[in-house]
């Protein structure tokens, strides 16, 4: 009797494992459409003035777009055909003004929650200089998903650019809320004359590699994984069958999950590129505790 049901739990606890893992396959398959379809989601902190010093305060955006765009052709510069400046006319011209230049360019990585080694929030600190004493402009930047077309992820209000004076940095912080799948993304940042929406000058992953291979996620899939202890009882109840499929339960129940909380992050690990500097090739690798802002959200 005892073999019997020994061998009845095992036959039963084998159809409960090839149920869940064709349930995993297609709840896998749903998300990995859904990914191709769902509108992206960020929010972002724009400091116009002191860069990371943040001596002024923020304006937040919140950036709404399509969803990503990871096939077909990636332009050296997108200007042309994607504008973040609602009624401005981009001209088609998309050489680099020789009156403009980025002097440095900095990204930083921040949150990542589940320790995967992708990131949910871009610091990107920029100082573009000119020969002109003041000109105003505003920025465009961009994302590319495993080496796919650039996607419009902020765009800058006006701001002005002084000669080659230090203290026009711009500060864009943005954190992914949702239509980025975990991968390597490159980055680009295009400046655009604010009065005529001319292209001026471009910058990205073809000129420094600290805008390339960055590994990139939204925050709603970096929930971290909470390990639930299974006890599978072995006594002749049939308690084996029970809890395999209390484990299956649980199983299909964190991969179909729609939880919604709040989280406040006023502290983040953060990961550093190799910065930018004109005239310099610094190869420093740089890992600090910093304090972003804090922002609230919901995941769902």
């Amino acid at each position: 009797m005892s073999r019997k049901t020994s061998y009845s739990e095992y036959r039963i606890s084998q159809m409960i494992i090839a149920i869940v893992y064709l349930l995993m396959i297609s709840i896998l398959g749903i998300a990995t459409a859904a990914a191709e379809t769902e509108a992206r989601v960020s929010k972002s902190l724009h400091y116009s003035e002191g860069g990371r010093a943040r001596t002024q305060s923020p304006t937040e955006v919140v950036d709404q777009y399509a969803s990503l765009k990871v096939d077909g052709r990636r332009n050296k510069s997108p200007g042309s055909s994607v504008s973040g400046k609602i009624g401005s006319s981009v001209t088609t011209s998309q050489t680099d003004s020789i009156d403009f230049w980025f002097f440095s360019a900095d990204v930083v990585l921040f949150g990542d929650d589940d320790n995967d080694g992708f990131w949910y929030g871009i610091d990107l600190l920029f100082d573009v200089d000119t020969i002109w004493n003041e000109v105003d402009v505003y920025a465009v930047t961009y994302l590319s998903y495993e080496g796919g077309p650039w996607n419009e992820y902020a765009a800058t209000e006006d701001f002005t650019l002084f000669d080659s004076s230090a203290d026009d940095e711009y500060n864009i912080v943005t954190e992914l809320e949702s239509g980025y799948p975990a991968g390597s993304y490159d980055l680009l940042i295009e400046i655009f004359d604010a009065a005529t929406g001319e292209f001026l000058v471009g910058f990205g992953p073809e000129d420094t590699s600290e805008l390339g291979l960055l590994p990139l996620e939204d925050f709603a899939r970096d929930a971290p994984i909470s390990v639930i202890p299974i006890v599978i009882s072995q006594g002749h109840g049939g308690g084996g069958a029970t809890g395999i499929w209390l484990l299956a339960v649980l199983l299909v129940a964190r991969l179909s999950r729609r939880a919604v909380r709040m989280t406040f992050r006023p502290h983040a690990d953060k990961v550093s590129k190799y910065a930018y500097n004109a005239g310099t090739t610094s190869n420093d690798t740089m890992v600090e505790k910093a304090r972003p802002p804090i922002m609230a959200r919901a995941i769902g």
